[in-house]
């Protein structure tokens, strides 16, 4: 029999399923020396967010075949190492979106009829019936941010209780979104518009603090916003005047930016309510990620093809070393493209050139379209399933080769929003990713951490002005480059930082003489 060993609590079902195809043996709370001597023979390790799944383990396991997450996020298995010993990963993207979508509706009728505080005035021995008055859903509009499963989800109740929906999500066609009877506005607009705001997107550079001051200055009165996706996309200082001040009507929150949430002054507040983080927390949801996962773990050792791999172990390492490296560089190119672009992507050109415009680039290409969606989705985008994304969300992928290049084994790549373009050529210089070209500028930077992409007119000072800047914010410059065409036209300037730069420096920069445009990238 495959011996299956379970290290976190998997809910009876899921043990039952894998009862089916194999001897599963339940060891929980395993210290690191323990787990190292159980998964020597295990064929299938079953985890939670609990076990790392780290290099060690996974070079210790002898026989193992796959690895089966029972949830979303793979963070604490090293994908890496599974793929290169030719390891299965599974995971449940979906077990908790019901979960999820119905902790927003809860915490939105909560919210709109003062439920927490009327049940606390109630056990406090109260009888007051008019403190409490509250508004309904019916007729409101719902502005959803990020209309990914989740945000689909909340739409479908929304509209259940009568609500009109928008959404804000640069990456999601308009065709999509009028399919399901939502209108696609810019994120100012659905600020003004909404009686209801709910978050459903990432944490990322672009996203932290996308709700600030000045957004939440732009709602109604009346506005009521809610967050169950990630703490941080809120600016809870701001958060806080708002509704200290009463410019807004109620938040009701699941996530903070610090959690737990100590000595938060937003709890402080009677306009706010909150939960624990509970978004997952239902006996649906883990049930459901166990049997998901369960069920996935069945067919690979049955040899059916599973759904929810996340990983794609199949070339021989020899092959695998060779592709590898332009693998990481593809992921970053698309990481930065993404990062670049003002609107949604619609169309790719992927050019390989060189001798691996000679090698097998289906592995390359599923690194760079990881790279460019990562950014924008909450979870679970991964080798497999990016293509698929990519498909589903309208972005057309075209590829071609060249079979020389000035750069030698080099990757071009040529993106199109529906207002801008952008083409970054790459390479690997030294083991590492090199960017050789930003729309047609020639430039030799690494491509780590945090950086400045500046567009700007090649003037005596220009660059001074931008270093004195930074500087004059205590943001640090490590590196520069600038690549330009001719004396006094257009360049484009790199600057390697050491901080994170505030949305504030980018504007003042922005309004420098000489500047035309800057992004800040955050790899």
């Amino acid at each position: 029999m495959v011996k299956i060993l379970v290290t976190d609590p998997l809910h009876e079902d899921a043990i039952k399923i894998l009862e089916e195809v194999g001897d599963v043996e339940i060891a929980t709370g395993l210290s690191k020396e323990e787990l190292l001597e159980k998964v020597k023979d295990a064929e299938v390790l079953v985890v939670r967010s609990g076990t790392k799944v780290t290099r060690e383990v996974i070079e210790n396991a002898e026989k193992l075949k796959v690895i089966g997450r029972a949830g979303v996020g793979v963070d604490n298995i090293d994908l890496d190492a599974a793929t290169e010993k030719g390891i299965i990963v599974v995971n449940a993207p979906d077990a908790s979106s019901i979960s999820v979508a119905e902790l927003t509706m809860g915490l939105m009728l909560a919210a709109a009829r003062n439920i927490p505080q009327a049940t606390a005035s109630l056990k406090r021995g109260e009888w007051d019936r008019k403190s409490f008055k509250g508004i309904e859903l019916y007729g409101k509009t719902l502005g959803i941010v990020g209309l990914g499963r989740i945000g689909q989800q909340v739409a479908k109740r929304a509209q259940a209780f009568g609500m009109n929906i928008i959404a804000y999500d640069p990456y999601i066609p308009e065709e999509v979104a009028n399919s399901l009877g939502i209108k696609l506005v810019d994120l100012n607009t659905l600020c003004k518009e909404s009686d209801f705001i709910t978050l459903h997107v990432p944490l990322t550079p672009k996203t932290k603090h996308m709700i600030g001051k000045e957004q939440i200055n732009l709602m109604k009165k009346n506005a009521i916003i809610v967050n169950c996706a990630r703490g941080g996309l809120i600016d809870e200082k701001a958060l806080y005047e708002a509704l200290k001040e009463k410019k807004i009507r109620a938040a009701a929150l699941d996530v903070f930016e610090e959690e737990p949430p100590k000595d938060n002054p937003l709890l402080t507040l009677d306009n706010v309510i909150g939960t624990p983080h509970q978004g997952a927390s239902t006996e649906e949801a883990q049930k459901s990620a166990g049997t998901i996962v369960a069920e996935q773990i069945k067919k690979v050792l049955k040899g059916e093809p599973a759904e929810n791999v996340v990983n794609l172990p199949m070339l021989p390492p020899e092959k695998m070393s060779k592709i590898k490296p332009y693998m990481v560089l593809a992921e970053k190119l698309g990481n930065i493209i993404i990062q670049l672009l003002d609107k949604s992507v619609r169309k790719i050109e992927i050019v390989y050139a060189g001798e691996l415009a000679k090698e097998k680039t289906d592995l390359i290409k599923r690194a760079f379209l990881k790279g460019l969606l990562s950014p924008i989705l909450l979870a679970g985008i991964n080798l497999v399933n990016a293509p698929v994304i990519a498909k589903n969300r309208n972005i057309k992928v075209v590829e071609g080769t060249l079979s020389e290049s000035e750069y030698g084994n080099a990757i071009k790549v040529i993106a199109e929003g529906e207002t801008d373009k952008v083409s970054i050529t790459g390479t690997i210089a030294n083991g590492k990713p090199m960017l050789c070209e930003i729309n047609g500028y020639k430039v030799n930077f690494s491509p780590e951490g945090i950086f400045c992409v500046i567009k700007h007119i090649d003037r005596p000072g220009t660059i001074g002005r931008v270093c004195l800047t930074l500087g004059d914010y205590g943001i640090n410059i490590a590196g520069m480059q600038v690549g330009r065409e001719s004396p006094g036209g257009e360049s484009i300037m790199l600057l390697d930082v050491d901080h994170v730069v505030p949305e504030e420096v980018v504007e003042k920069i922005k309004k420098l003489e000489n500047i035309k445009d800057m992004k800040v990238i955050n790899l």
